[in-house]
């Protein structure tokens, strides 16, 4: 017999499939796979970072996109947000362990990219040159 939360997990189960728009995992997916959303989960792999380090480190994102894509991803549960009592407030943002369990799988799939951008850019210019 399945009780309490194995209840919720197998109801859910069968509503998770990315491929239906209107199923909850497409937003999920949208959220991780973004190209923000990958960056910052990624980043906070090392530890825990303030708002200024993250932006400092993920070049190229504004700080109105950091802060949208921290709050989306810290709603989702897989960040969370401690703000410390000081003058100013100490903002910091850590990956929870829903979020260290996906990063393992985000790491591995940053690394394919750094192995084999080579190869996809010699790709395209082939594509491009056999086009023109």
């Amino acid at each position: 017999m399945v009780v309490g939360p194995q209840v919720q997990r197998d109801v859910w189960q069968g509503m998770s499939d990315a491929f239906n728009s209107e199923c909850p995992a497409r937003e999920v997916l949208d959220h991780i796979t973004s190209r923000w959303g990958m960056l910052i989960l990624t980043a906070l792999g090392g530890g825990p970072q303030r708002f200024s380090e993250l932006h400092a480190r993920i070049g190229g994102i504004s700080e109105k996109m950091l802060s949208q894509t921290l709050r989306t991803l810290v709603r989702d549960g897989l960040i969370s947000r401690t703000v410390e009592p000081t003058t100013p407030p100490r903002v910091s943002y850590e990956l929870t362990e829903l979020g260290h369990g996906l990063t393992e799988s985000l790491h591995r799939f940053l690394e394919w990219i750094r192995q084999h951008t080579v190869e996809v850019v010699t790709a395209q210019r082939h594509h491009d040159r056999q086009t023109r």
